[in-house]
């Protein structure tokens, strides 16, 4: 882990493999191309932790340079709204910031070019939407949905527009991951027979918020507004801050930890989705109310959806309460790994010398490499100000460069709608105990012959 730390730290991608956005361009897009010397005003939509802990301080380490400023805040919370305020002032000089008590009202003011979206899981898509039609490029965070409705309604409303929205799936902005990409994509590696993903934390505070829930008043927000297209229900204050821990405003372990790992899969093979799901597992440890387990296992098929003898499985473990493990992503060939947590490649586990020649085959072992020297290899900028999270902060800088240029990002949209048929069909074989797949001509995430829906 902390070799991967140390080079990312050291680097930072400048604008590889990126797909030039200006073809189709409209009179109107090209109106909206934002000069050098034009400062990008931008909001926060949701002024959540995940934004003040991370996403906040990544933008600050680039503001200056892109010459991009904060200058509003939308939160439905009156003290969130409060605080979102006093932290951007804080943090920019005793700036100007605007407050809004939604979202309807800060587009209306056109106060802004773009918005950073962190509100909770189930709402990302539905403003990501209320952005492009908005006319604001948007950084939405990850899971980008949890239902294939607003899965595909945004994917609808954001290729319809000519806006720059970025995913938050930061290790599509590490240059270890394109090093990595680079090598499975030469056929060094081989085909890839099975892919491990584990998360584990031992944290019974994690996504539980005991604090702000006492302090959070029905009165002082917008109960209904916060609910968007969820089903009615009273009041709750732990579903309204530990959101994570409850369906259906999140999935929990699957939107908020596996849609990073299983993106880069995605990623490495261009395979859109896998072809089935199961999962088991359950609440053993941290029995609070939750719904959202505690510990689970999903397995993953992938491969041509024409060609059921070839593909791969993929195996994502996670638990809350015992954090031996830690995170890890090993891709396997028959020759060997490649192993995301130390960025090696490796013959370990390959075919050796002596099972091959018992069948009559030859050895098949993996030369030993280093992804971070090849990542070195690709242009890269000193970024010694990139902070304690240093994938995220080349994924905002990777947007602002962006939301300049007109091209597309490292994370476009179709990354969040691909992740998200994933999380989703983990979701729906969690859910219902059943195998899950995905029906390509409709869309939709299938269970038992049926659609899996709310």
């Amino acid at each position: 882990m902390s070799s991967r730390r140390q080079f990312i730290k050291a680097s930072s991608m400048a604008s590889a493999s990126l797909m030039l956005g200006a073809a189709g361009f409209s009179a109107r897009s090209y109106r909206r191309i934002i000069g050098a010397n034009d400062r990008v005003r931008v909001g926060v939509v949701g002024f959540s932790d995940r934004f003040k802990d991370t996403l906040g301080p990544c933008f600050m380490q680039h503001q200056q340079a892109q010459n991009f400023e904060l200058v509003a805040v939308s939160d439905l919370w009156k003290l969130r709204r409060e605080q979102g305020v006093a932290w951007l002032k804080a943090n920019n000089n005793d700036a100007t910031v605007q407050a809004f008590a939604n979202n309807e009202a800060l587009y209306s003011s056109k106060s802004v070019d773009a918005v950073i979206v962190s509100t909770a899981d189930f709402q990302h898509a539905l403003h990501a939407i209320e952005a492009v039609q908005a006319g604001c490029d948007a950084y939405v965070e990850k899971p980008f949905a949890e239902t294939m409705a607003d899965n595909r309604a945004a994917l609808k409303a954001i290729k319809a527009s000519q806006q720059i929205v970025q995913v938050g799936s930061q290790r599509r902005s590490g240059p270890n991951y394109h090093a990595a990409n680079r090598f499975i994509r030469s056929g060094q590696f081989g085909p890839i027979t099975m892919v491990e993903l584990v998360w584990n934390v031992n944290q019974p505070g994690r996504w539980r918020r005991p604090s702000l829930v006492a302090q959070c008043q029905e009165r002082d927000t917008d109960w209904k507004r916060y609910l968007m297209n969820r089903p009615f229900e009273k009041w709750d204050p732990r579903k309204y801050l530990e959101y994570r821990l409850f369906w259906p405003y999140s999935s929990g372990m699957p939107g908020q930890w596996m849609c990073h790992q299983i993106d880069t899969v995605h990623w490495f093979t261009d395979l859109q989705h896998p072809r089935s799901v199961v999962a088991n597992g359950g609440i053993y440890a941290w029995k609070d109310g939750r719904q959202n387990w505690d510990t689970m296992t999903a397995v993953f098929d992938y491969g041509p959806a024409d060609d059921m003898r070839n593909g791969f499985q993929v195996v994502f473990t996670s638990r809350m309460h015992n954090s031996t493990g830690g995170m890890s992503e090993i891709y396997y060939s028959n020759g060997g790994e490649l192993n995301m947590l130390t960025n090696k490649v490796s013959p370990k586990g390959g075919l050796q010398k002596a099972e091959a020649a018992a069948m009559g085959m030859a050895p098949n072992l993996l030369p030993e490499s280093d992804l971070n020297a090849q990542a070195a290899a690709v242009s890269v900028a000193t970024a010694a100000n990139m902070g304690a999270d240093p994938l995220t902060s080349m994924h905002m800088l990777n947007w602002m460069e962006c939301v300049r240029s007109r091209q597309q990002p490292n994370a476009p949209v179709e990354a969040g709608y691909y992740h998200s048929i994933a999380s989703i069909m983990t979701n729906a074989a969690v859910r219902t105990g059943q195998k899950a797949s995905f029906d390509s001509q409709r869309q939709e995430v299938m269970v038992g012959g049926k659609v899996f829906e709310l």
